[in-house]
């Protein structure tokens, strides 16, 4: 069987009604099969998965056989150091992570009928070849207006809820703190996708409080993350890291007062990233953001201007763009997820359609197929109806889809 079709059973959930379980014999529970990655390292990032009773966050990596991964040489690869389950088809062997560590594995059950997994095949290709496509794309070109504005606002507030029950499972993990939640959440979007997952690695394995104790200080906070980020150990690809010595010093005083444990520098990614999003550069505007922002939770609930909200951000190189993508992806959804749980209300719309649409590939389709993008209300509708109906062909569950089946069953008749 192709790893393809492993990774369509994935993605589709096709394992679902079928018992899963390590190769020594422990309950696998998939809660959420993660994002695809289509670049360098694992194959999905953000997953979730119960093991046994305990909940991993992190990556996953499918082979065809165990032994797949000594032979990808990711036994040595410290970018596969985070993932906690590896999916095969036959286990043939136990595998080991860079740091030594024995990584899960599962035999993935499903179904195993041969006509079945030949239409599977078939399926993974073509899921495969049409990645990014927008099944109704010649529809919506002829009537662009089968998107109406009412499913436009529908989805935002799904993708908002979506947002909202990560923030719930930051609070589980924070133990109700919203504070603290808060400092995760910022940590993770100052990554801006590409290095989401070591910047929220970053945030948790230092602790708010340690921090606090040191906020008076931007070169004692920058020290503080630098060090636990594993950036300040020789030799780093960033000539732009001045005072390294200086962090150095300070960052041994301060992990031997608290018992820090550094990250691994190696997960930090930096092919294909813009020097403005170099992990140094974002984790000194990080530091200065929490230097600067006493009380900052309190700040952002407290005020629903947006040019408040934004003069919060306003930090070294930080451009206009970056505190809108911050905005977006963290303050609103939070303000938002806050007022749930407060039952109050909250006019998240109005907000999100002040702040200017974002430009991306996604985005430009959109575009092409004669869509009116006016705002980021708009731009991340669209997103979540590409990321969570398009791309997984959720047509019919789709306002759009379901209008066009509609009408060809009436031309039928």
């Amino acid at each position: 069987m192709p790893e393809i079709v492993l990774h369509y059973i994935w993605e589709k959930c096709l394992w679902a009604g079928f018992e899963q379980k390590t190769t020594d014999g422990r309950v696998v529970e998939i809660l959420s099969v993660g994002e695809h990655n289509r670049d360098a390292g694992p194959d999905y990032s953000h997953a979730r998965v119960r093991i046994d009773g305990k909940e991993w966050v992190g990556n996953i990596e499918i082979h065809v056989c165990s032994s797949d991964w000594t032979k990808h040489k990711h036994h040595l690869d410290k970018a596969y150091d985070n993932v906690i389950l590896h999916v095969v088809r036959t286990a043939d062997k136990p595998v080991w992570n860079a740091k030594g560590e024995l990584v899960p594995q599962c035999e993935l059950n499903y179904p195993t009928d041969k006509d079945y997994l030949s239409a599977l095949f078939a399926s993974a290709q073509q899921m495969d070849s049409a990645v990014g496509r927008i099944g109704c794309a010649e529809q919506l070109l002829h009537e662009p207006r089968l998107l109406t504005e009412g499913w436009r606002k529908a989805l935002l507030y799904k993708r908002l809820e979506c947002k909202r029950a990560s923030i719930e499972r930051l609070l589980e993990i924070t133990k109700g703190s919203w504070e603290h939640a808060l400092y995760i959440s910022l940590a993770r979007n100052f990554g801006f996708h590409t290095n989401s997952l070591p910047f929220e690695q970053l945030a948790i394995n230092t602790p708010l409080s340690y921090l606090q104790k040191h906020r008076n200080s931007l070169f004692q906070l920058t020290a503080m993350l630098m060090g636990q980020a594993g950036l300040l150990e020789k030799p780093n690809p960033d000539p732009s890291l001045k005072g390294r010595e200086d962090f150095s010093k300070e960052y041994a005083f301060m992990q031997a007062k608290f018992g820090l444990m550094p990250m691994d520098g190696s997960i930090w990614k930096r092919s294909k990233i813009h020097p403005q999003n170099s992990p140094e550069l974002r984790i000194r505007q990080f530091a200065q953001l929490l230097y600067q922002s006493e009380s900052l939770l309190s700040k952002i609930l407290d005020t629903d201007d947006l040019k408040e909200l934004e003069a919060l951000f306003a930090v070294d190189k930080m451009g206009k763009s970056s505190i809108d993508i911050l905005l977006i992806n963290t303050v609103l959804p939070y303000k938002y997820a806050y007022a749930r749980h407060r039952n109050a209300t909250f006019d998240v719309y109005s907000l999100m359609a002040k702040i200017p649409a974002e430009n991306n590939t996604i985005i430009r389709q959109w575009r092409v197929l004669g869509q009116e993008v006016k705002n980021a209300a708009d731009t991340q509708a669209l997103l979540h109806l590409y990321q969570n109906y398009c791309q997984h062909h959720e047509c019919i569950n789709c306002e759009v889809g379901y209008k066009i089946f509609q009408d060809r069953q009436l031309k039928l008749f």
